[in-house]
């Protein structure tokens, strides 16, 4: 037994592997005792708590021995499941498909983002660039892309002072000189909360942009289809809340960075800067012709990704495969081991998605989120916009933001359906619930899909990003955004 112990989730933490064996020996005689809601948010408890520990044990693990529990115990089923997972289809292939194709972007990201790091050197200004870039973006691509286009750049990046400092630990003097002197691990530390900062930004960046159209997240093409709404008039109905949203949420990239608070203000070492600029000096002048034509091909392919998602001409995943295809079949990359690594960090979050909509088809088949849409729709109708607002920003902070505006966005257009609400009213409860759902579910990881990739990427590791830290890191974010979209409303 004692084995089986230490094996248990590997090196996670005793009180984790306690806590996982003693809720699961307690979860039967409990769900006698207290019945199938309390123990549906027991799980819900303690899959977030498998989050929080995602630095230490992956959550595919705990999280899927969790959703083995919530099946075995007949919280709910696989029909609901597999429902879940087709609903989430085009999420599951965008995270297969594009996320590898960002893979084969890695040379010419590396050779754009490092330019843009050492040419500009004030930290509130390259910060502004990163998250104003992340809105941007996410606003006419997703948020899942824009993310896994951040996480590739400073996972590559990173891992170039990593291999410098690992090996021979040298600095540069002023004249560029090679100085043998050990950089201290105060210089590894500056360097992981610089990158830390700017890759929240951008995360935050996402949701900025994303709440923005119809294509920016997969609720938000929901909601417009519910309301027949196109992308010119779904960014109109939107704008009153998503621009002083968007100003708000540059201004607080602002204060973060001048006063240092919440983990942010770290700047770039002038060692690490010297670093990165002999890298990208010898990577230019060793530079061949073929490595030249292969950042035209990735230029082009990340063109034609930005006409393809515009546009939506196809689903995303496809998008990504077809891109995937083109991008190595003509730069050469033709044998199955070299295209095979591409997936390595798509896979494992696939995943654990697939585990985490079983606590979301708890969720739907306890109906759990019932109670608190009842008491909403039961508000005087000059009060529901605000709380349909707050409500679906919690419950996306502790669910899944797509779950929680389908299942709002249905009982609300049940409520229009039977002349319970006029049609200007249900067109102010969605433009709630779509900035609802999308704004204060950055506080935390499990909100928002992009925030969740990015704590489980091989990135959070290195860089010391862990659950805690990050919504430490969002609640600048979360409550600007929060009251700012409150107001709003």
């Amino acid at each position: 037994m004692d084995i089986v112990f230490k094996q248990f989730l590997g090196n996670s933490p005793k009180w984790f592997k306690v806590a996982i064996l003693g809720f699961l020996v307690i979860s039967y005689p409990a769900k006698l005792l207290f019945g199938d809601i309390v123990m549906g948010w027991a799980f819900i408890a303690m899959f977030i708590m498998t989050l929080a520990l995602a630095l230490k044990c992956y959550p595919l693990q705990s999280g899927g021995i969790l959703g083995l529990a919530i099946l075995a115990l007949g919280l709910t089923n696989y029909h609901t499941v597999w429902h879940e997972i087709v609903q989430n289809l085009e999420v599951i292939l965008l995270l297969v498909f594009m996320v590898s194709f960002i893979y084969f972007m890695k040379p010419l990201l590396i050779f754009i983002f490092g330019k843009i790091l050492l040419k500009v050197k004030n930290k509130i200004v390259i910060s502004l660039i990163f998250s104003f870039a992340s809105a941007f973006l996410s606003a006419f691509l997703d948020a899942l892309t824009v993310t896994a286009v951040l996480i590739t750049v400073f996972v590559a990046l990173y891992g170039v002072y990593e291999k410098v400092h690992s090996t021979i630990g040298i600095d540069y003097d002023e004249d560029g000189t090679l100085d043998r002197k050990q950089m201290g691990g105060d210089t590894l530390a500056e360097f992981r909360a610089f990158i830390r900062s700017l890759v929240m930004h951008g995360a935050v960046g996402t949701a900025l942009g994303g709440v923005c159209t119809t294509v920016g997240e997969p609720q938000n093409l929901l909601i417009s289809t519910k309301m027949g709404w196109e992308f010119i008039e779904f960014a109109t109905r939107m704008a009153h809340v998503t621009v002083p949203v968007f100003l708000a949420g540059m201004l607080t990239v602002i204060a973060v960075e001048v006063t240092k608070t919440f983990g942010f203000g770290a700047k770039l070492d002038p060692g690490v800067r010297k670093i990165l600029k002999n890298f990208m000096h010898e990577e230019d002048k060793k530079r061949r012709p073929k490595d030249n034509y292969a950042l035209i091909i990735q230029a082009i392919s990340g063109l034609l990704l930005i006409v393809g998602l515009a546009l939506h001409v196809m689903p995303v995943g496809l998008i990504g495969l077809s891109l995937l295809v083109l991008v190595t079949a003509f730069t050469g990359i033709t044998e199955e081991h070299q295209i095979g690594r591409a997936f390595e960090e798509s896979l494992p979050f696939v995943s654990l998605l697939v585990i985490f909509f079983i606590v979301v088809a708890m969720i739907s088949d306890l109906e759990l989120f019932k109670p608190i849409i009842q008491y909403v729709l039961s508000m005087p109708i000059e009060q529901q916009p605000q709380a349909f607002f707050l409500a679906n920003g919690i419950l996306s902070a502790i669910s899944d933001n797509v779950f929680v505006a389908t299942v709002y966005i249905n009982e609300v257009k049940a409520a229009f359906d039977s002349g319970q609400i006029t049609r200007e009213h249900f067109e102010t409860l969605a433009v709630a619930i779509n900035t609802g759902t999308n704004l204060p579910s950055v506080a935390t990881p499990n909100g928002q899909a992009a925030f969740l990739f990015l704590l489980t990427s091989a990135l959070a590791p290195v860089i010391r990003l862990g659950y805690m830290r990050m919504v430490i890191m969002a609640l600048p974010y979360t409550i600007v955004l929060t009251i700012v979209g409150y107001l709003a409303q």
